[in-house]
């Protein structure tokens, strides 16, 4: 089991070689340009909402409007690298002091009244837009997973590493417009042929544009028909 730590970096487990080596140049060059232009794009057409937002969070339940986590990001053959993903708070206050890092289940008593409106519709996944902009995340790849929970599921789950090697987490995602939010292992477990199958799509231009376009317009349905958790 790899040893996750508070550090900016840990080390994953040993590869030969990685689905890095496959991404090209020009992939990873459009990828981000992509990134950077629809990141700005959308902060710059959904500011509005955002003090809605808060006003509704900051009514709803005491605590910070923000909710910040360290989670794992981009691997190469070296080392895994952390980053602290923002969020808009959707549970109460100190949710898993008691309980350690556990998934959040659909019907969830932490999970606030707005908090649930934000999640079904993904509002809360707005503040990560800064995340993309500061180059530790994508809009689009795999989910980032806490330390705590990647431990025990690369314990459990044979190529779970492999979905982060050269692959920047996402905000949305092949996995999750059609698997939804992770409850238990199994659900981690179906991920994972969803998440390699978008590596996989990173090999070529024109298989990475169509992937995009693909999980992109599935991701504006879960918004508007309000499909998130």
């Amino acid at each position: 089991m790899n040893s996750f730590t508070n550090s900016q970096k840990t080390q994953p487990s040993n590869q030969n070689n990685s689905l890095s080596d496959y991404v090209p140049h020009n992939v990873r060059i459009a990828k981000r340009l992509f990134d950077l232009f629809s990141a700005t794009l959308l902060l710059l057409i959904t500011l509005p909402l955002w003090p809605l937002i808060i006003l509704a969070i900051r009514i709803d339940s005491k605590g910070p409007v923000f909710f910040v986590q360290q989670r794992i990001g981009v691997a190469d053959a070296e080392q895994f690298h952390l980053f602290n993903m923002i969020k808009f708070r959707t549970m109460v206050t100190d949710a898993e002091v008691a309980s350690g890092p556990v998934w959040a289940s659909k019907n969830d008593p932490r999970i606030t009244k707005t908090g649930r409106f934000l999640r079904k519709t993904r509002l809360d996944e707005l503040p990560q837009l800064i995340n993309v902009l500061k180059g530790e995340m994508s809009m689009i790849g795999p989910r980032p997973e806490r330390a705590g929970i990647m431990a025990k599921l690369e314990s459990q789950i044979p190529l779970f590493n492999e979905r982060m090697y050269g692959v920047m987490p996402g905000i949305t995602g092949l996995a999750q417009v059609y698997q939804g939010y992770d409850e238990t292992i199994e659900d981690s477990r179906n991920k994972l042929g969803y998440d390699l199958a978008y590596s996989v799509s990173l090999v070529g231009l024109l298989s990475w544009i169509r992937m995009d376009l693909h999980i992109a317009l599935k991701t504006v349905s879960v918004v508007i028909l309000g499909r998130g958790q």
